[in-house]
Formats: structure tokens, sequence, C-alpha cells
């Protein structure tokens, strides 16, 4: 099992380039992966892309690429376009002919106009020769992301399978207390036709007839058989090597419909109550749930 977030570095020299790439994971019901690189590498963002799909199967990954020259030599240099910052000084001119009163630029006026201090790439990049520095860096980062994910995927296991125990705990509340219903509704007809001044026989058939029709509406077994099969799935999926963030998140959902519909036959108060605090226990597991690949 693993989470869906986590935080990966690798970094690979070669002659030429030195790559430094970053994985980070969040959570997203699919798979969606980012590749920020730099201008020049454009062309391989399908490339690392293809390169970490197998690796994620659910979750939303920003892979970040930077590149430097491996020798130490700078990569980049300061262009000045004179033309333009001409222009651009005159404009201020043309102003303050119209306004009737002196305006001159500042500098961080020309440092914010587009175009007339640019940084720019001293030499061309070959993106397969830099792919051969990237490459290694991102299979490197991807290790380390998954090796993170898999450490949380852990403490997120026993968190869930605690919280499974005591959903289990309380279903065996409810069927060691589910038999003891017929008793009290017989105890309580009989009170209430007591009240009400009316006689009637312990073995009377209106008696049996009414508790048959009282056993009927409330009985739970099926649900209790599929919640112990959806315990046992529940396992089953924590402990499998697979991504199981989306059936658990299904079993969450079909646990939820066995509990509620428990609590609506129930006409015990102990037995709703302890369906409440399933239910409560249960969205903590689906809340956990929503962290697993």
């Amino acid at each position: 099992m693993q989470s869906m977030t986590g935080f990966g570095r690798g970094t690979h020299t070669t002659e030429r380039w030195l790559a430094s790439v970053e994985a980070a994971a969040i959570n997203r019901k699919q798979v969606e992966i980012v590749a920020n690189l730099p201008r020049p590498l454009q062309s391989l963002e399908s490339r690392v892309r293809q390169a970490t799909l197998p690796h994620i199967s659910r979750g939303r990954v920003q892979i970040s690429v930077r590149i430097e020259n491996s020798e130490g030599e700078a990569s980049a240099q300061i262009r000045i376009n004179p033309a333009l910052a001409k222009s651009f000084e005159s404009a201020f001119s043309d102003l303050s002919l119209i306004i009737s009163r002196p305006l001159l630029p500042e500098p961080s006026d020309f440092l914010r106009q587009p175009g007339i201090i640019e940084v720019c790439e001293q030499e061309e990049v070959d993106p397969e020769v830099a792919w051969e520095a990237i490459s290694p860096a991102l299979e490197q980062a991807i290790t380390n992301l998954n090796a993170m994910r898999s450490s949380e995927g852990i403490h997120l296991r026993d968190d869930l399978l605690a919280r499974l125990g005591q959903l289990m705990a309380f279903t065996q509340t409810i069927t060691g207390h589910a038999p003891g219903r017929m008793i009290r509704q017989k105890e309580l007809l009989l009170k209430r036709l007591s009240n009400l001044g009316i006689p009637l026989e312990l073995d009377d058939e209106r008696l049996a007839k009414e508790l048959a029709l009282f056993a009927d509406r409330c009985d739970i077994s099926e649900e209790v058989t599929r919640l112990e099969s959806h315990f046992a799935k529940f396992h089953e999926y924590v402990h499998s090597e697979e991504p199981a963030g989306r059936p658990l998140d299904f079993l969450c959902q079909e646990l939820f419909r066995e509990f509620n519909t428990i609590g609506s036959k129930a006409n015990d108060p102990l037995i709703a109550q302890t369906v409440v605090e399933s239910k409560t226990e249960l969205e903590k597991i689906r809340e956990q749930v929503q962290n697993i690949e």
C-alpha cells in the first residue's frame, strides 16, 4: 500500500550536463503528471511523462527539471535591446509634453518592460544529449518518491486496520444485542396492552403473529453477513501489493450502506447508538482512504 503524497529528488552528471529532478506528489482521484522543464527542453515533456506514468496509478505528480553545465561554465547571458530601450525613454518624453511636466523613467521601469533586458541561453542545448543526464536523475527521483509514499503507506495501513478492528467490535456488539430485541418487544407489547386494560394470554396467536412480523422487519442477518464479507475484503486490499485506493473507497461506501440499513431496522436504542458510532469511525476511514494510491 502506498500513500498518494510524497517527495523525491534525483541528480545525475554527464560529461556535459548536470541534471536535477524533483518529484512531488499530492492527492488526486485520477492520475495527473505535470512536467516543468527549461524552455529549450520542452520537447522532452512527453518523454518525462511516459517515464513517470508506469510508476504512478493515482495522484498528481509534478516533475521539475533543472539542468546546468557540469563544468561550471556560465550557461546564460544578458541581452539588451537598445532600440526598444530608446523608444521606451522617448515615450516618456512624449508623455511629458502631453501632461506639461517632466516625467523621467526609473531604472525599475526598464526592468519591468518586456524585451528591453533578457536572459538568454549562451549555447544551444541538445535535448537528446540533455536527456542522458535527465533520465537517470528522473528515475532516482521517482524511486525516492515511491520510497516515501511506501513509508507513509505503512502508517496508513496500521491506522486503517486499527479502525477496521473497531468497526468489527461494533458489529459484534450489534449481533450480540440483536437476539434480545424479541424479548424486549414482547415485554413492551404486553405492558402497553396492560396499561390499556386489555388482558392477553402469553400463548395468544395474535401476540405470536405480531412478534413474527417484528422479527421479520428487524432481521439484520443479511446485513451482518455482508459486513463480514466486506471486512474480509478490506483486509485483503490493505495487504495487497496492488493500488488499493479505489476499491477501498468503494468498500467504504458499501460498509456505510450496510450500517445505515441496520440502523433503520434496529428498533433498539443500543443498536442505534452503536450504528452512529460505527458510521463516525467509518467516516474517519474514508478520509484516510482518500490518501491511498
